[in-house]
């Protein structure tokens, strides 16, 4: 992670907090690609873009009140993390409809997801809703987001070492049966 996108995202918010309300799309295309693999990680494939625009939206939203106590980054990721966390709050309060069987569902889908991968991503999504949140993080800031350890470590605050660990220990708290 360099300073430099750090400091170019603080001075397009003291832009748009300025009222040059353009300068937040740049905003959006510089963390969009990190955003959408973090909810692609989590989250159903149908849904992944409509939660996608609900974090930028958000972001729009309360970019004003934003007091840069944390880097930009991480407080869009947080506020990711609350848009996942209401999408399976308001999912689980409606009704569900049934479950499409898989090749249904293939049947919906581009032509460059195999069967093979598409179950891969179903069992990861069900597997990570399983283990404890401090885990899934790590897992996700790992995978979905590219970050190494040493970045890892960085955002969250802690220790190369204590993030290792935690990233072992997330790795084994994975249930048995996902790689079946």
């Amino acid at each position: 992670m360099t300073a430099q996108p750090a400091a170019n995202d603080e001075l397009l918010i003291r832009q748009f907090k300025d009222g040059n309300s353009s300068v937040f799309n740049e905003l959006y295309r510089r963390h969009l690609p990190a955003v959408y693999r973090r909810i692609r990680f989590v989250i159903p494939e149908e849904d992944v873009e409509d939660v996608t625009q609900e974090v930028f939206l958000a972001a729009l939203k309360s970019l004003p009140s934003f007091r840069g106590e944390a880097q930009f980054g991480t407080w869009l990721r947080t506020l990711t993390n609350h848009k996942v966390a209401e999408y399976y709050r308001n999912r689980s309060r409606k009704q569900e409809p049934p479950q499409v069987p898989l090749s249904d569902a293939l049947n919906h889908i581009d032509g460059n997801a195999s069967t093979a991968v598409m179950e891969e991503r179903i069992a990861l999504r069900k597997a990570l809703r399983q283990i404890p949140v401090q885990y899934r993080e790590v897992i996700v800031l790992r995978f979905a987001e590219g970050l190494q350890f040493n970045e890892i470590a960085e955002l969250t605050g802690k220790n190369l070492e204590a993030v290792k660990s935690l990233f072992r220990r997330a790795i084994s708290s994975f249930p048995n049966n996902l790689a079946e």
